[in-house]
């Protein structure tokens, strides 16, 4: 079987093109190479990293020139590099010391855990502390509990039959309020 590298290139809205990040990808031996014109953070934005990935079989490299060309956070490149691993898919960048074949590059992925674990800590921090100046201001309620009223209307319309995306409907009540409602009194 044979093993492919397969490029992928991305410039922002900052970049003018992607001529020296393909010209690079071409040198290092990719046997096709896909290009982004996008800046976007999320990979609906990103058509081509979406083809690229689907596009990529057991044992081929995926090659970038820097991994800030592949994703756009910690915790997006840590979903790439797992979902990439999972596929038995290896991840080199040329202009930095990663590549997954290596024991480095499997260091690296260790490391990239404990890097996303921190990012998730610090945003979940200053999300906490956002609430509490906002709650110090009387700005911010947070979410009203559930009454009982409602729970108990909740499950007799599911066991009258009722569908959750049909109390989700005539309650106006949210899809993952209805579903936890239901779980909690032991309904699927």
């Amino acid at each position: 079987m044979t093993h492919h590298r397969y490029g992928y290139a991305r410039v922002s809205s900052l970049d003018q093109n992607t001529s020296i990040q393909k010209d690079a990808l071409a040198a290092s031996g990719c046997d096709r190479i896909w290009e982004e014109q996008a800046s976007g953070t999320s990979r609906n934005t990103r058509p081509e990293l979406t083809s690229v990935l689907s596009y990529l079989r057991e044992g081929d490299t995926l090659v970038v020139t820097r991994v800030d060309r592949l994703a756009r956070s910690v915790k997006d490149l840590q979903d790439i590099v797992y979902e990439l691993k999972d596929r038995g898919v290896h991840l080199q960048a040329l202009e930095q010391p990663i590549d997954t074949s290596t024991a480095a590059g499997k260091a690296f992925l260790d490391m990239l855990g404990v890097f996303a674990e921190f990012e998730t800590s610090l945003r979940k921090e200053r999300q906490l502390e956002g609430i509490a100046k906002a709650k110090a201001k009387g700005v911010y309620k947070g979410k009203q509990p559930l009454s009982d009223s409602k729970r108990t209307h909740i499950i007799e319309l599911f066991n009258g039959g009722m569908k959750q995306v049909e109390i989700v409907r005539t309650t106006g009540l949210g899809r993952t309020t209805v579903h936890n409602v239901l779980k909690g009194a032991g309904s699927k």
